[in-house]
């Protein structure tokens, strides 16, 4: 079992957090200089993140590496710069000429490849979630600061100007005290999910021992690979990490908190029979400091739920409630009265009645539109790496973010109430789940450490 003790580390101060933090570097790059990037896992995610660095004038792609044949062929062929290609990627980190690399894995292996692009001097731009257990995230955050390496997560909205505007709304008090937050991943899967596959031998040019890495060793199934491995614990956090990550990383940049009192969760396999781990229907709640409710719920249907407006998160506060959306958001004012409420009595009604006809918005509607682009967040990035300026989801952010649903995870899986220290990374008032923020990796990997 991986150590879970926290180790001290440099903390970043606030004034240099909100000035921009200045970094050492290997290279200076000039203003007009493209920056050298190696990319590692090229299937779905990686293939969108890859697209999104190609709309950068700056980015110049020179490796690509995957354990698959097509999508290494087919990441060369997109690039169009003829990029060496490698099925190792400790290889890949070899290359001294390369500036920085963009790690689009499958979740166990992120925590490993960032720690050694650390060691080897490179920046990194690693997808979400950060990592598959705590553990692992804070060992990276330790690592980016040991060897002064920039590190981006890529939860895009961070670098979306609706939902900076959004979240600057909530933190403004513009739609007064935030006492409850909720978020949705709604998607019906129902009837054949992701289906019921035999175990089976690999496709060929697939090394299926190598994607494992430091998982434990299981037959091939095809709905453990490729995009599929998100229905499996051993390699994903499931929906609660692949979606509910970018939606409390939004909720805890609008709080201003960056990690939960306490979290609890119910759910299971209510609507599906396929050969899934992670449920299809949850429900995560989560306390915050200063009094907030924060839930997640998955669920299997086609059309939100009445007063969600299709948003992906809903601030509801006592002067009014934000709706965000992937292409914007709303903000509904609370029709509010100006005198006390009254006691109801079967006597006499009208004090309720002139309580409601006092009754005012205290705050005016508001709307913004926009877009989250996998190019603004790769911008970024290569902008981070050329001025040596903190990335807009710099490690310990994404960490945290991370933390926030993985814990969540935790409580399901021990059916807790769970009470949580954000500074310590334990849990409180049950020792035994702490057994769950690290696994054991398989030989002859080691859990990393910067």
């Amino acid at each position: 079992m991986a150590k879970l003790t926290r180790r001290a580390f440099t903390q970043i101060s606030t004034a240099a957090l909100a000035a921009g933090t200045a970094w050492s570097a290997g290279r200076v790059h000039g203003a007009n200089e493209r920056v050298r990037l190696g990319f590692i896992g090229l299937g779905n995610r990686g293939d969108q993140v890859l697209q999104g660095f190609l709309q950068c004038p700056r980015a110049e792609v020179v490796a690509v590496c995957d354990l698959y044949g097509p999508y290494r062929d087919f990441a060369s062929h997109k690039s169009g710069s003829h990029p060496e290609a490698f099925t190792e990627y400790r290889r890949l980190l070899d290359r001294k000429d390369i500036d920085a690399v963009v790690i689009c894995t499958p979740d166990h292996w992120h925590a490993l490849m960032t720690v050694h692009a650390c060691q080897a001097g490179k920046d990194v731009y690693v997808e979400k979630p950060l990592s598959l257990c705590v553990a692992e995230g804070r060992a990276m955050v330790e690592a980016a600061h040991k060897h002064q390496r920039l590190v981006q997560v890529g939860l895009q909205r961070r670098s979306s100007g609706f939902v900076r505007a959004a979240v600057e709304l909530v933190r403004n008090g513009a739609i007064g005290k935030v006492s409850v937050v909720r978020c949705f991943h709604i998607q019906n899967e129902w009837p054949k999910g992701i289906g019921n596959f035999p175990d089976e031998d690999p496709p060929k040019d697939f090394d299926w021992d190598a994607w494992l890495g430091p998982a434990p060793q299981i037959r091939y199934n095809r709905n453990r690979a490729f995009y599929r491995f998100r229905w499996f614990y051993d390699y994903s956090g499931g929906q609660l990490t692949n979606f509910g990550v970018h939606y409390v990383d939004v909720i805890q940049w609008a709080l201003g908190h960056d990690a939960p009192l306490s979290v609890t969760a119910m759910g299971g396999r209510f609507a599906l029979e396929d050969n899934r781990e992670i449920p299809d229907t949850l429900e995560v709640l989560w306390t915050y400091p200063g009094g907030t409710l924060v839930t997640f719920s998955q669920f299997n249907a086609t059309a939100a739920p009445a007063g969600v407006r299709g948003g992906e998160i809903e601030f509801r506060g006592t002067k009014g409630t934000l709706y965000l959306r992937s292409d914007g958001y709303e903000v509904v004012p609370e029709i509010l009265p100006t005198i006390e409420f009254p006691a109801r009595t079967p006597v006499d009604r009208s004090r309720e009645k002139a309580w409601r006809a006092n009754a005012r918005a205290v705050i005016g509607p508001k709307k913004d539109t926009g877009r989250i682009l996998d190019a603004d967040h790769a911008r970024n990035f290569l902008e981070c790496v050329r001025s040596r300026q903190n990335c807009p989801c710099d490690v310990e952010t994404g960490h945290r973010s991370t933390t926030a649903a993985l814990v969540g995870n935790i409580a399901l899986k021990t059916r807790s109430f769970l009470e949580w220290d954000g500074k310590a990374e334990r849990f409180t008032n049950q020792p035994t789940a702490n057994g769950l923020l690290a696994y054991r990796y398989r030989p002859p990997h080691r859990f990393p450490v910067g």
